[in-house]
């Protein structure tokens, strides 16, 4: 039976910092350039983070986001 996306993440974390970050890159690197989006080199998307960075809201922790990222993909 194939490794579930869930045996391979677990897998994953087992490894280095490092090696996550270079593991991370090289998927990342497989995915289409042509996914429907935002693009960082989109001028709109530039303009909304100038707009969000100057709205003054305290913005969102790094744990905080991460914590609901994993919610929405294990529901």
């Amino acid at each position: 039976m194939p490794a579930t996306r869930e045996d391979v993440l677990n897998s994953a974390m087992e490894l280095s910092e490092s090696d996550r970050l270079l593991l991370a890159t090289e998927l990342m690197e497989t995915v289409s350039d042509d996914l429907p989006g935002w693009s960082i080199d989109d001028p709109e998307f530039q303009t909304e983070l100038e707009r969000r960075s100057n709205d003054g809201s305290p913005g969102i922790s790094w744990e905080i986001v991460q914590s609901q990222l994993r919610a929405d993909l294990n529901s």
